[in-house]
């Protein structure tokens, strides 16, 4: 039997989300894709390649069965903030999506909600917690370890050894350096090169990495 899977954020993202449930489904049809959630009222009722928003979070309160919801929203404190608001619903159950794409061993950990994107390849005993999102094309080296809700944005190098703290963003095209620890509340800009620690939160860019303000 299907589960019934709600899509939160109606975005560019969320779109991709959708095909990434299709895609699963080509191989395990394993989800009922009933629609996208978006907590904007002027996407209510918009139609998103073939799924309709259906409202805001506040519908997943009246439905007294089982449903499983994933959240498509890129930034990191916003995505925590949404699914902080329903955390409390116990019919509502967090799916971790997978694309059939990924090259992954079996000695990786994925929390719940957690959404892996194609053409991401995650090594050996690696750790990642729970609402992250890695993009396309990723590479996550052995023994790193990925808080909550962390966004690795497409075509992120991470190498082995590598902790990166919750709610942080890794912008798209850096590069991670083996060993080094990544504070929470990061926000690394595209391109950068992360060859020491960050300690301390904040906005970092350049190559190699300096902190902003």
């Amino acid at each position: 039997m299907m589960k019934e899977l709600y899509i939160i954020g109606s975005g560019g993202f969320g779109r991709e989300v959708a095909w990434l449930v299709e895609r699963v489904n080509q191989v395990n049809p394993l989800w009922n894709l009933v629609g996208f959630i978006d907590d904007n009222p002027n996407t209510w009722g918009l139609e998103c390649n073939g799924y309709k928003v259906l409202g805001g979070t506040e519908i997943l309160s009246s439905l007294n069965r089982e449903v499983w919801v994933v959240c498509a929203v890129g930034a990191a404190k916003t995505r925590k903030m949404i699914i902080d608001k329903i955390n409390n619903l116990h019919h509502v159950k967090f799916a971790t999506l997978v694309d059939p794409s990924v090259i992954s061993s079996d000695r990786v950990k994925l929390g719940e909600g957690t959404i892996i994107c194609a053409g991401t390849i995650l090594t050996v005993n690696i750790q990642i917690g729970k609402h992250v999102i890695v993009n396309l094309d990723c590479t996550l080296g052995h023994d790193d370890i990925i808080e909550d809700y962390v966004t690795v944005y497409p075509s992120v190098n991470i190498s082995g050894n590598v902790n990166v703290g919750e709610l942080t963003e890794l912008g798209t095209g850096s590069k991670i350096i083996q060993g080094v620890n990544i504070s929470r509340n990061v926000i690394l800009g595209a391109g950068a090169v992360v060859s020491k620690s960050l300690q301390e939160p904040g906005t970092y860019v350049g190559v190699p990495v300096r902190r902003l303000g």
